[in-house]
């Protein structure tokens, strides 16, 4: 969901203006459609946005009211990511620049924002050379994320992939081992995390994908000893990359 700050820095409303947009070249990190809206020039717009594969979504009139902030959207905005994603090949090569054994984050469909942020924080601090996160079910760069990171997302490489499963194998095709956070793995404290290491945090409310987890070379689990069985993603994903930097630390 969309914030305040979100409205202001991260959209633009109605049809000329979005046109406009597309044909700036600035990267659009998704289209929002009000639902019935698609005559005139909403059809270019939907076109030039699907040949540039940029997530189309198609909302109520009365949600897009709310992002707009009540400006005349015409139907249509389109949404910016606060800072230009990065490639999976930057990541890597930040690593080997850094003389360091690449740690990568993989945020399977984290969808709060404020998770998202929080972990980029994390990451940002931890020594992590860069997160990456999926086109579809996941929070974007948006203004909150940017808010919630305090400033780490200017520094923190984030890649955007259409397809976390394949991305997965060609880590491992360069020698990266994929551990992931779940439930009923191996405990956290009694793993090796000195070698190329990318770690799976999943989805808050179901956890990493079936396909992902069948990815992953370990699972690993931290131990819970109160009445609840989880803890928020942001939270497990901290103490996880504490214990990476620990271990690489002696």
């Amino acid at each position: 969901m969309l914030e305040s700050s979100d409205k202001q820095n991260n959209i633009i409303c109605g049809r000329n203006p979005v046109l406009e947009a597309i044909r700036s070249g600035r990267e659009i990190d998704r289209l929002l459609i009000a639902h019935g809206a698609n005559s005139g020039s909403i059809k270019e717009i939907i076109a030039k946005c699907s040949k540039k594969g940029v997530l189309i979504k198609e909302i109520s009139p009365q949600k897009l009211d709310y992002y707009c902030g009540g400006a005349n959207h015409q139907g249509v905005a389109v949404m910016f990511s606060s800072r230009e994603y990065s490639t999976v090949d930057d990541i890597l090569n930040f690593a080997q620049e850094s003389n360091e054994e690449p740690f990568i984050i993989i945020c399977d469909e984290i969808e709060d924002p404020h998770n998202l942020g929080a972990i980029i924080r994390t990451a940002e601090v931890g020594g992590v050379h860069g997160i990456i996160i999926p086109k579809r079910r996941s929070a974007s760069l948006n203004a909150t994320v940017a808010k919630t990171s305090a400033g780490a997302l200017e520094y923190m490489r984030v890649a955007r992939v259409t397809n976390i499963a394949a991305t997965i194998d060609e880590l491992k095709s360069k020698g990266i081992w994929v551990f992931g956070a779940d439930m009923g793995g191996e405990d956290y404290s009694f793993t090796d995390y000195r070698i190329p290491l990318a770690l799976v945090i999943g989805n808050e409310g179901k956890g990493i994908g079936p396909l992902v987890l069948k990815k992953c070379d370990k699972i690993i689990s931290l131990p819970m000893r109160g009445k609840i069985n989880s803890l928020n993603a942001s939270v497990a994903a901290g103490i996880l990359m504490y214990k990476v930097v620990d271990s690489r630390n002696k």
